[in-house]
């Protein structure tokens, strides 16, 4: 594919493409598309044959140049790992007579984490680098491609391309220069901060907490930390995503990057949450436990991970999908957008029709979150 001498191509693999161009097109605020990341879930066998997720990263360059433009995408065969349900578009086009799969996914797999999905030079080169997507769609007999959790400093550019966004609901903490927990604490109702110092003493009488990053993750904890992971993975997704070799690879490559906290009883871990962090923001991904302790995943999860991005001067924890519980510990109601390009004119219309009934509960479910917020009022 070619475009006024800019040449588009699909490759086989994020790790086919210069790490330092990539990164250099990444950046570094968001560790989901970083060349490290991705390459690890391709090279741990989490992403690739077998998975239903192929790696498909779309990019744009000047003849033999430096990459101008990628964009992380995947070739699909079912929509696990994505968080943003498309479930019932795929019953109704396939019952109409339609193959919903494969589709193409614009995403970090398994992580609903909101980021930049065009890596750009220049914001110019977002309508070849959609186009192609396009395309590349259209000469394969692919149904659609979706794009979730954008960033929103790049919504208005799949808008622009004709896209259609879709809104929900996520939970996450915003650091408003608090100099330690406390000075959250102050800022929510009596009852609310009561709540709160009690779960934390009633975890915390229970275990010792310790945080670990860069070269202090020893195998030892990814082994404890892989168990933890299995058992969450099982009762969630039925099976776990990432492989075990995933683990030691973060550690390898983006180390400095990742939080490990872990509970432990007399020495031994009994449960954890693993964090990323990114240029402003830590991330919430995976928890797990060997122990029912009580508050013990809100300890880890959201309290520690506030704790983490006071201490490292973060504007915000993104405490991963779902979740009203977490709106009672500070979390607050915000929006996550995705874009999605159909094919099929028909499906198409049906598709804009469903997200504008949708779109008017999404809204009216955030301002109810929102006016039950713990915060103090007035």
């Amino acid at each position: 594919m070619s475009d006024g001498g800019l040449a588009a191509r699909v490759g086989g693999s994020v790790g086919a493409f210069d790490r330092d161009q990539w990164n250099a097109l990444a950046g570094s605020g968001n560790p989901f598309v970083s060349h490290e990341f991705l390459t690890a879930l391709e090279d741990s066998g989490s992403v690739g044959p077998g998975t239903g997720w192929q790696a498909a990263p779309l990019v744009i360059s000047d003849e033999d140049g430096p990459l101008l433009a990628a964009m992380p995408a995947w070739l699909k065969s079912h929509s696990q790992g994505e968080y943003v349900f498309d479930h019932s578009w795929a019953d109704a086009y396939e019952r109409a007579g339609g193959r919903y799969y494969p589709k193409l996914q614009i995403a970090a797999p398994f992580t609903p984490a909101t980021g930049p999905r065009l890596l750009l030079a220049d914001d110019a080169f977002a309508a070849p680098l959609l186009s192609a997507a396009e395309q590349l769609c259209l000469q394969n007999g692919f149904s659609s491609a979706h794009a979730t959790f954008i960033e929103p400093e790049q919504q208005s550019l799949f808008e622009d391309a004709g896209w259609m966004l879709r809104s929900d609901i996520q939970f996450h903490w915003y650091n408003r220069g608090f100099a330690n927990f406390d000075d959250f604490l102050a800022t929510l109702a009596s009852r609310k901060r009561k709540d709160l110092r009690k779960e934390r003493a009633a975890a915390q009488a229970e275990v010792d907490i310790v945080r670990l990053r860069a070269d202090d993750i020893r195998p030892e904890h990814w082994d404890a930390f892989w168990h933890f992971y299995q058992d969450t993975g099982a009762r969630k997704w039925g099976r776990p995503y990432l492989t075990r070799e995933a683990f030691d690879l973060f550690g390898e490559r983006m180390g400095e990057k990742l939080l490990l906290v872990l509970a432990l009883q007399h020495g031994v871990p009994v449960a954890g949450a693993l964090n990323f962090i990114g240029g402003n923001a830590l991330y919430g991904r995976y928890w797990g436990c060997t122990r029912d302790i009580r508050f013990l995943h809100f300890e880890l999860c959201y309290y520690q991970a506030i704790d983490a991005a006071i201490d490292l001067g973060l504007s915000r924890v993104e405490a991963g999908a779902q979740g009203g519980h977490k709106l009672a510990r500070g979390y607050e109601p915000v929006e996550t957008v995705s874009a999605h390009w159909i094919a099929d004119p028909g499906f198409r219309q049906a598709v804009a029709e469903f997200l504008e009934r949708e779109r008017a509960g999404v809204a009216s479910d955030r301002n109810y979150l929102q006016a039950r917020t713990p915060f103090k009022k007035g």
